[in-house]
Protein backbone atom coordinates (compact mmCIF):
# COMPACT_ATOMS: atom_id res chain seq x y z
CA UNK A 1 0.00 0.00 0.00
CA UNK A 2 1.34 3.42 -0.98
CA UNK A 3 1.66 5.68 2.06
CA UNK A 4 3.78 8.45 0.49
CA UNK A 5 4.13 10.15 -2.87
CA UNK A 6 7.36 11.98 -3.65
CA UNK A 7 7.85 14.38 -6.56
CA UNK A 8 10.84 15.91 -8.29
CA UNK A 9 10.53 19.68 -8.76
CA UNK A 10 12.33 20.94 -11.87
CA UNK A 11 11.09 19.21 -15.01
CA UNK A 12 8.06 17.73 -13.25
CA UNK A 13 6.20 20.15 -10.98
CA UNK A 14 7.92 23.18 -12.49
CA UNK A 15 8.65 23.07 -16.22
CA UNK A 16 9.98 25.52 -18.78
CA UNK A 17 6.88 25.91 -20.96
CA UNK A 18 7.81 29.18 -22.69
CA UNK A 19 11.23 28.76 -24.30
CA UNK A 20 11.26 32.21 -25.96
CA UNK A 21 13.23 34.01 -23.21
CA UNK A 22 16.03 31.44 -23.36
CA UNK A 23 15.92 31.24 -27.15
CA UNK A 24 16.39 35.03 -27.25
CA UNK A 25 19.70 34.65 -25.43
CA UNK A 26 20.81 31.67 -27.51
CA UNK A 27 20.29 33.68 -30.68
CA UNK A 28 21.97 36.73 -29.15
CA UNK A 29 25.01 34.66 -28.08
CA UNK A 30 25.16 32.51 -31.22
CA UNK A 31 24.27 29.28 -29.40
CA UNK A 32 22.31 26.25 -30.60
CA UNK A 33 18.98 25.50 -28.97
CA UNK A 34 19.17 24.15 -25.39
CA UNK A 35 22.82 25.15 -25.07
CA UNK A 36 22.06 27.91 -22.55
CA UNK A 37 20.55 25.44 -20.08
CA UNK A 38 23.63 23.25 -20.46
CA UNK A 39 25.89 26.22 -19.69
CA UNK A 40 23.91 27.05 -16.55
CA UNK A 41 23.44 23.55 -15.14
CA UNK A 42 26.28 21.39 -16.51
CA UNK A 43 29.32 22.93 -14.91
CA UNK A 44 31.38 22.26 -11.76
CA UNK A 45 30.08 25.31 -9.90
CA UNK A 46 26.46 24.33 -10.46
CA UNK A 47 27.25 20.79 -9.35
CA UNK A 48 28.82 22.13 -6.16
CA UNK A 49 25.80 24.36 -5.55
CA UNK A 50 23.52 21.34 -5.90
CA UNK A 51 25.11 19.85 -2.79
CA UNK A 52 25.43 23.18 -0.96
CA UNK A 53 29.14 23.83 -1.55
CA UNK A 54 28.62 26.96 -3.68
CA UNK A 55 25.87 29.56 -3.69
CA UNK A 56 23.63 30.80 -6.45
CA UNK A 57 25.67 33.93 -7.10
CA UNK A 58 28.76 31.76 -7.64
CA UNK A 59 26.92 29.82 -10.33
CA UNK A 60 25.79 32.92 -12.17
CA UNK A 61 29.21 34.55 -11.90
CA UNK A 62 30.67 31.47 -13.53
CA UNK A 63 28.05 31.65 -16.29
CA UNK A 64 28.84 35.34 -16.77
CA UNK A 65 32.53 34.58 -17.19
CA UNK A 66 31.86 31.74 -19.63
CA UNK A 67 29.61 33.94 -21.77
CA UNK A 68 31.61 37.14 -21.32
CA UNK A 69 28.60 39.11 -20.08
CA UNK A 70 28.51 42.65 -18.75
CA UNK A 71 26.96 43.03 -15.25
CA UNK A 72 23.71 44.45 -16.62
CA UNK A 73 23.48 41.58 -19.12
CA UNK A 74 23.84 39.04 -16.32
CA UNK A 75 20.98 40.66 -14.40
CA UNK A 76 18.80 40.45 -17.51
CA UNK A 77 19.80 36.86 -18.24
CA UNK A 78 19.06 35.68 -14.70
CA UNK A 79 15.59 37.16 -14.90
CA UNK A 80 14.88 35.81 -18.37
CA UNK A 81 16.23 32.33 -17.69
CA UNK A 82 13.43 31.44 -15.26
CA UNK A 83 10.66 33.58 -16.76
CA UNK A 84 9.27 30.79 -18.96
CA UNK A 85 8.81 28.37 -16.04
CA UNK A 86 5.28 27.32 -15.08
CA UNK A 87 4.00 25.32 -12.11
CA UNK A 88 1.86 22.32 -13.08
CA UNK A 89 -1.35 23.03 -11.18
CA UNK A 90 -2.92 19.76 -12.29
CA UNK A 91 -0.17 17.87 -10.48
CA UNK A 92 -0.24 20.05 -7.38
CA UNK A 93 -4.04 19.75 -7.19
CA UNK A 94 -3.73 15.97 -7.41
CA UNK A 95 -1.14 15.89 -4.63
CA UNK A 96 -3.29 18.14 -2.45
CA UNK A 97 -6.21 15.76 -2.95
CA UNK A 98 -4.05 12.88 -1.69
CA UNK A 99 -2.85 14.55 1.51
CA UNK A 100 -5.67 13.13 3.66
CA UNK A 101 -4.58 9.63 2.63
CA UNK A 102 -0.78 9.68 2.35
CA UNK A 103 2.36 11.67 3.04
CA UNK A 104 3.62 14.05 0.35
CA UNK A 105 7.10 15.38 -0.35
CA UNK A 106 9.28 17.13 -2.89
CA UNK A 107 12.72 15.57 -3.44
CA UNK A 108 14.78 18.00 -5.49
CA UNK A 109 18.33 18.44 -6.68
CA UNK A 110 18.43 22.19 -6.22
CA UNK A 111 20.70 25.10 -5.33
CA UNK A 112 20.75 26.99 -2.02
CA UNK A 113 17.76 29.27 -1.56
CA UNK A 114 15.30 26.85 -3.15
CA UNK A 115 13.33 26.37 0.07
CA UNK A 116 12.38 30.05 0.01
CA UNK A 117 11.14 29.64 -3.57
CA UNK A 118 8.99 26.68 -2.50
CA UNK A 119 7.61 28.57 0.48
CA UNK A 120 6.56 31.45 -1.79
CA UNK A 121 4.30 29.12 -3.81
CA UNK A 122 0.95 28.68 -2.00
CA UNK A 123 0.14 25.65 -4.17
CA UNK A 124 3.33 23.90 -3.10
CA UNK A 125 2.79 24.69 0.57
CA UNK A 126 -0.71 23.26 0.37
CA UNK A 127 0.29 20.15 -1.56
CA UNK A 128 3.51 19.06 0.14
CA UNK A 129 4.19 18.48 3.79
CA UNK A 130 7.97 18.40 3.44
CA UNK A 131 10.77 19.27 1.03
CA UNK A 132 14.05 17.39 0.83
CA UNK A 133 16.53 19.62 -1.01
CA UNK A 134 19.95 18.39 -2.10
CA UNK A 135 21.81 21.62 -1.27
CA UNK A 136 20.57 21.37 2.31
CA UNK A 137 21.30 17.65 2.58
CA UNK A 138 24.78 17.74 1.03
CA UNK A 139 23.88 14.83 -1.22
CA UNK A 140 21.95 14.61 -4.49
CA UNK A 141 19.97 12.15 -6.57
CA UNK A 142 20.71 9.48 -7.70
CA UNK A 143 22.75 8.81 -4.53
CA UNK A 144 20.69 6.29 -2.51
CA UNK A 145 21.31 8.26 0.69
CA UNK A 146 19.00 11.13 -0.27
CA UNK A 147 16.12 8.74 -0.99
CA UNK A 148 16.69 7.03 2.34
CA UNK A 149 16.61 10.39 4.11
CA UNK A 150 13.32 11.19 2.38
CA UNK A 151 11.84 7.88 3.52
CA UNK A 152 12.98 8.50 7.08
CA UNK A 153 11.50 11.99 7.12
CA UNK A 154 8.20 10.62 5.86
CA UNK A 155 8.25 7.65 8.21
CA UNK A 156 7.62 5.06 5.51
CA UNK A 157 9.35 2.00 4.06
CA UNK A 158 10.60 2.03 0.46
CA UNK A 159 7.83 -0.25 -0.79
CA UNK A 160 5.27 2.17 0.67
CA UNK A 161 6.47 5.12 -1.45
CA UNK A 162 5.97 6.24 -5.05
CA UNK A 163 8.46 8.63 -6.67
CA UNK A 164 8.03 10.74 -9.82
CA UNK A 165 11.04 12.17 -11.65
CA UNK A 166 11.85 13.10 -15.25
CA UNK A 167 15.43 11.74 -15.14
CA UNK A 168 15.82 8.04 -15.86
CA UNK A 169 18.84 7.57 -13.57
CA UNK A 170 16.94 9.04 -10.63
CA UNK A 171 13.95 6.76 -11.17
CA UNK A 172 16.19 3.71 -11.56
CA UNK A 173 18.00 4.55 -8.31
CA UNK A 174 14.68 4.81 -6.48
CA UNK A 175 13.49 1.49 -7.87
CA UNK A 176 16.70 -0.21 -6.74
CA UNK A 177 15.75 0.72 -3.18
CA UNK A 178 12.28 -0.73 -3.61
CA UNK A 179 10.48 2.58 -4.20
CA UNK A 180 7.78 2.56 -6.89
CA UNK A 181 9.31 4.76 -9.60
CA UNK A 182 7.38 6.69 -12.23
CA UNK A 183 9.38 8.32 -15.02
CA UNK A 184 7.63 11.58 -15.90
CA UNK A 185 6.89 12.22 -19.57
CA UNK A 186 3.57 14.03 -19.47
CA UNK A 187 1.15 15.06 -16.75
CA UNK A 188 -1.52 12.64 -17.94
CA UNK A 189 0.91 9.71 -18.16
CA UNK A 190 2.38 10.35 -14.70
CA UNK A 191 -1.03 10.72 -13.09
CA UNK A 192 -2.30 7.55 -14.76
CA UNK A 193 0.67 5.54 -13.46
CA UNK A 194 0.38 7.04 -9.99
CA UNK A 195 -3.33 6.33 -9.80
CA UNK A 196 -2.65 2.70 -10.78
CA UNK A 197 -0.14 2.42 -7.92
CA UNK A 198 -2.35 4.16 -5.37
Amino acid sequence: MIKAIIFDYGGVLMRTEDLAPRRKWEVRLGMPEWRLADVVFDNPISERATIGLSDVDDVWQHVSELLNLEPHELVELRKDFWSGDRLDKVLTDFVTSQRPYCHTAVLSNAWPGTRQIFENHPELKEAFETWIISSEEGVAKPDPEIYERALRQLGVHAEEAAFVDDTTANVVAARRLGIMGVEFQTTDQALHELEMLI
